[in-house]
Parts: C-alpha cells; structure tokens; sequence
C-alpha cells in the first residue's frame, strides 16, 4: 500500500514537473522569436547576447558555453566578424590569446533584441489576470535566483 502511494505522489509530482516544463519551453520559444532586430540565427543571437552580458570571451571559452564545438563557433565569429558584430582582439593578459568581442554595433543589436523580448514578455505577461501577474513577477526571478545559486556551487 505504501508504494502505491508513493508511487501516485511521485507520478502527481511528474505531471506538474512536464506541465510547468511545457509552458516553460512556450514562453521561451514565443519570447526569443519576437526579436528579429539584426536578422540572426539562433546561434548568433545567444552568442551575441552572451558577449553583451558577460563581455569578451576566448573562441573556445565561448564556444564551450554555447554547447558547440570550437570549428562551429570559429565559423559563426567569421560570419558575424563579416557583418561588423563581433571583433577579435588580442588578450591583454595572455599576448598569444584572441579574445571575441562584440562591437559597438554588435552591442547595438544585442540591446535592441533584449528590448524586443522584453515587450513581448511584458505583453504576454499583461494578458494574464493580476493575482496572475504578480505570481510570475515572483516567480521567475526566484527561478532565476535559484539558477544563479546552482551555477555559483557548480
């Protein structure tokens, strides 16, 4: 019988878990689709957005924290070194290393994204009632809080 129960709790837990994940993946998909500013690919936005948040990183540090291998990012910097949203500098405490930056029209860019999901985010969230509202602008921060705390132990 204590199995059985056990097992209900753990397969309730399951369904809110696949519930909240499913709305999770929606929201993010429907936020990162409303920026278009710069015409980027996925890739190129997250790596953009990763270089205005944190500033700049090593080829293979940036591709590491992309989840790509290093001939995927060196190919993804020369395009978008092409297009003047990224530059390759020398790494003023190692003279041998390269650094990838974004330039000042890249950070532009970056800016403009960040804006456009923010609105729709900010839409999305005013079509809720407002005991809704304020639930998810308690909610997500904690989450995001929450993140930060695993990342710092990690």
């Amino acid at each position: 019988m204590h199995n059985a129960v056990m097992d209900k709790r753990v397969a309730e837990v399951d369904a809110r878990a696949e519930g909240l994940m499913i709305a999770v993946e929606q929201m993010v998909r429907y936020v990162r689709h409303s920026a278009v500013a710069g015409g980027l690919s996925t890739a190129a936005s997250s790596a953009i957005g990763r270089l205005g948040r944190e500033g700049p990183h090593r080829l293979s540090e940036l591709a590491r924290a992309e989840g790509v291998s290093q001939p995927n990012m060196t190919q993804l910097v020369t395009r978008m070194e092409r297009t003047g949203l990224v530059r390759r500098v020398a790494d003023h405490n190692d003279g041998r290393a390269v650094l990838v930056e974004a330039t000042e029209s890249g950070l532009e860019v970056f800016r403009q994204r960040r804006a456009e999901r923010a609105r729709a985010l900010d839409l999305l969230i005013g079509e809720l009632t407002e005991p809704e509202q304020q639930a998810v602008r308690t909610a997500l921060p904690a989450l995001a809080r929450a993140i930060q705390d695993r990342q710092a132990h990690d």
